[in-house]
């Protein structure tokens, strides 16, 4: 929850190549108060069968910038026939790195202001992903 000091952030996540919400898929929060400060790792959680992390730490008074990494490798690895399926035609390691995932990871990094809240959606599918600023 936001207060008149602090900024609040929620996410989720919504594998469009599937049409489902992405569960289990691990986050981290960082902060840092102002460009240039160091990013100070607050805590994470994983995502629920709705795609959705309700309990990311609060942020601290002072913060200006959040980081959210979304570990989306393993989430992939996991969903391989689903994988497969969805990508039709498409060979299963088109373009991507040795493991057959070709973004491993998601770093999304936002300014924030105090008493305002955050939501910000990922939308995923294993060549590409899209974020915005939802409500």
């Amino acid at each position: 929850m936001s207060t008149d000091t602090t900024a609040s952030v929620s996410t989720h996540i919504l594998d469009t190549s599937v049409g489902r919400p992405a569960e289990g898929v691990a986050i981290t929060l960082a902060a840092r108060g102002g460009d240039g400060a160091d990013w100070a790792l607050l805590g994470g959680s994983a995502t629920d069968a709705d795609g959705r992390c309700k309990d990311l730490p609060a942020l601290p008074v002072g913060t200006t910038h959040v980081r959210l990494d979304f570990a989306v490798e393993s989430y992939f690895l996991s969903k391989q026939d689903k994988k497969a399926e969805a990508q039709q035609d498409a060979p299963a390691n088109r373009d991507s790195g040795a493991s057959g995932v070709f973004f491993p990871e998601v770093a999304i990094t936002f300014a924030v202001v105090p008493g305002e809240h955050y939501h910000v959606p990922l939308l995923l599918n294993p060549f590409g992903y899209s974020v915005y600023r939802g409500s």
